[in-house]
């Protein structure tokens, strides 16, 4: 008999045991039959690097009536490859990522694994959604965001997303939320990255730290929705050309070499 439940693949980049993709799990449920594809231990910071130098495996971790999960060697881009080429029976009706234990706003984006996740899923076709809480507390409180993942993770079953965009999801750590906003990316960078350790031999190691640091914080930016307790989204997209630079350079510079 055909399921004619949605089909969901989640994946994350804190592991397949933190506790935020274990409630993410528990609040898709309810919307249709999960699969969970993540990476046996975390991988922040991973992006949408893949394994390329090594081979990739997975183990079955669970599966009960409606959800089954497996942990992966791999990269959280690896998880979603490998999922929708071995795992999943059909096409996934929406991948979701998170929910991650920090925040992914501004350009932070662009290392996250959580949204590497998400970024995967756009390029192969599939709506794609990224949740991420602003709280790195491992036992972090997720019960203020149950009605909103599977709100938004609905209308994404619902309506679907354009083709090549994708969503990032950011929740600040609050109690309650003050309501949604759809946001642009916040421009700024993170400064004082590294801190230097004195190794017994004398030579400096490091470890990676740092602030963030925006440029601009608008009232339409991300940012600023999380610092007075808004949930934001920001609507991504894969094609990153700068389509404005392309008249300049075509018309303005010197390229007859």
């Amino acid at each position: 008999m055909k399921n004619n439940k949605p089909l969901i693949l989640v994946s994350n980049d804190d592991g397949v045991t933190a506790k935020g993709i274990n409630e993410l799990i528990r609040m898709l449920r309810p919307l249709g039959e999960v699969v969970v594809m993540a990476p046996d231990a975390p991988r922040s910071g991973a992006a949408c690097s893949l394994t390329v130098v090594s081979p990739v495996h997975y183990a079955l971790c669970n599966k009960e009536e409606g959800l089954t999960v497996y942990a992966c060697s791999g990269t959280p881009v690896d998880c979603v490859k490998l999922a929708m080429h071995d795992v999943l029976s059909r096409r996934p009706d929406v991948i979701v990522g998170g929910i991650n234990h920090g925040d992914n706003s501004a350009v932070n984006v662009h290392y996250s694994g959580t949204m590497g996740v998400v970024l995967e899923g756009c390029m192969k076709g599939v709506p794609s959604i990224g949740f991420s809480l602003c709280n790195h507390d491992p036992d972090a409180d997720f019960s203020p965001l149950v009605k909103y993942v599977q709100g938004i993770t609905a209308q994404v079953l619902e309506h679907g997303l354009p083709e090549g965009v994708c969503l990032n999801v950011n929740f600040p750590s609050a109690p309650s939320f003050r309501g949604v906003k759809v946001c642009r990316q916040t421009r700024g960078e993170w400064q004082h990255e590294w801190a230097p350790c004195l190794h017994p031999r004398k030579s400096n190691y490091y470890w990676l730290t740092g602030s963030f640091h925006p440029v601009e914080m608008g009232e339409d930016s991300d940012a600023w929705a999380l610092e007075h307790d808004y949930v934001a989204i920001t609507p991504v997209q894969i094609d990153v050309t700068a389509y404005g630079m392309i008249s300049q350079m075509t018309n303005e510079w010197n390229l007859d070499y």
